[in-house]
């Protein structure tokens, strides 16, 4: 059919040597290469990036310890108080989601999430994350507990509600940012050859303006969202049914919190 070109997907079947070929055990090449791809991105920028945090103060210095403090600030709002390990999760992931999203502005090179298992896995991974520590802050017996809450046959909703949270932040981040990439797609197929791109350019004016958009400002909301939801449910998850922190733990977290400081 014309115009499937845009939706089709590559994909490699590692069982087709032994007549073996489905679906569902078809590997995206294409989404592990540009998954790499960042990966090897990101590894390049923690290099610079450490270095001026040893320099003296500028501004690069400025905006990398503003973005620091801002996930600092977070931490403390959602959780009402701070914790290195889930700044250091939160981050991180806010940081991989948002590069996943916008180097689609360099040419050949795709969003990750624009492939729903990729979105899925990192829906998986917030998933477990808050689970783990909701039954490190509940116990087990507590936390297996919430599932029969208010009653016993709330049971399989209670499941299916969790389930869903896996769903919602996934879809959610996929469908943005795949729906962007058919847009743009669409929008860069339906002048090609015309006179608007042979004299504007497909970089250029408006369209320019339509890349940045796509890749960098929704790119950016949408890991901003994911995120959000992210610290949401953990917030819920960790503060449901828990006792206040006491002052012990609130002046370690206080230190740990001066210590991050002086470490920026």
């Amino acid at each position: 059919m014309e115009g499937m070109e845009l939706i089709k997907i590559p994909t490699w079947q590692p069982l087709s040597r032994f007549g073996i070929e489905h679906w569902f055990l078809g590997i995206n090449y294409s989404t592990i290469i540009h998954t790499w791809i960042i990966l090897g991105v990101m590894t390049l920028i923690l290099i610079p990036v450490y270095l001026i945090l040893t320099q003296k103060p500028g501004l690069i210095h400025f905006i990398i310890t503003s973005f620091v403090n801002y996930f600092v600030n977070l931490i403390k709002t959602s959780l009402g108080y701070f914790d290195a390990k889930h700044f250091v999760f939160i981050g991180g992931l806010f940081t991989v989601i948002l590069l996943c999203n916008i180097l689609s502005i360099f040419p050949g090179i795709k969003e990750p999430t624009e492939d729903v298992n990729t979105t899925l896995a990192f829906g998986i991974i917030s998933f477990l994350y808050i689970q783990y520590y909701s039954i490190k802050a509940h116990g087990i017996v507590s936390y297996i507990k919430e599932y029969f809450e208010p009653f016993f046959p709330m049971f399989p909703l209670n499941v299916i509600g969790k389930i869903a949270s896996i769903v919602s932040i996934s879809f959610r981040l996929f469908g943005n940012i795949f729906g962007g990439v058919i847009i743009a797609k669409i929008y860069y197929n339906a002048i090609q050859g015309s006179w608007w791109a042979e004299s504007a350019g497909l970089l250029s004016g408006i369209n320019f303006i339509i890349s940045l958009f796509f890749g960098l400002f929704e790119g950016a909301l949408q890991a901003f969202v994911f995120t959000m939801l992210t610290v949401t449910y953990l917030s819920i998850a960790l503060q449901s049914h828990s006792p206040e922190i006491s002052e012990p733990q609130k002046s370690q977290d206080n230190q740990d919190e001066l210590q991050t400081g002086k470490n920026i």
